[in-house]
């Protein structure tokens, strides 16, 4: 009874929020003229937070450290952000330019790294460095090829995009590095009350 609850829960919550978040720009749509979504942005909008939220939910249910959860929900979110954006508006002039293909060897080397890491906190941490590092080499590599002369684009909007994108995935990976030390603690923290008990008994 209490798995079929959890999984429940696991596809009802993501669900909800993923229905009150398409509310926003379809009553938008209704008072503003600049918002434009066609009933396919809808769908995969809705598949893009559904599954965020669900993934979240599969990954963290056996987990109780608040640490934890932060930087699982963090990196998740930081991920649906750069895919959002590159399929949006693109990252690199606009969504148009074949350049913002590369963005998804990101995403690649998340997901590949995570289920290596089997979504281990340290694991984890190699991980999103790893992410970090290949935004950084996808950001030169724009620099060097002259991406930053298409129109809608320019040195400073390539630096300040993928910084940011950059700076999260740090961010993320010094999440999970706070979450193991945590772990670690709990762990020092239970031997100590075992072996105290042991004593006693």
């Amino acid at each position: 009874m209490n798995t079929e609850q959890n999984l429940s829960k696991a596809f009802t919550y993501p669900a909800i929020v993923t229905g009150l978040l398409l509310l926003i720009p379809f009553i938008a749509m209704r008072f503003s003229e600049d918002v434009i979504w066609t009933l396919s942005d809808f769908i995969l909008a809705g598949i893009m937070i559904f599954g965020t939220g669900i993934t979240y939910n599969l990954i963290t249910r056996k987990s109780k450290r608040i640490a934890y959860r932060v930087a699982v929900g963090f990196a998740l979110l930081t991920g649906l952000f750069l895919i959002w954006s590159n399929l949006a508006v693109g990252l690199i002039g606009s969504e148009n330019n074949a350049f913002n293909l590369l963005y998804f060897l990101v995403i690649g080397v998340g997901v590949m790294g995570a289920f290596i890491a089997r979504f281990k906190a340290n694991g984890m941490i190699i991980t999103l460095c790893s992410m970090a590092a290949i935004q950084a080499i996808i950001t030169i590599a724009a620099l060097l090829t002259g991406m930053a002369e298409v129109p809608a684009s320019s040195v400073y909007e390539i630096l300040a995009i993928n910084g940011f994108f950059i700076t999260a995935f740090v961010v993320a990976a010094m999440l999970f590095h706070y979450a193991a030390e945590d772990n670690s603690a709990t762990k020092i923290v239970d031997r100590l009350f075992a072996d105290q008990s042991k004593k006693r008994h």
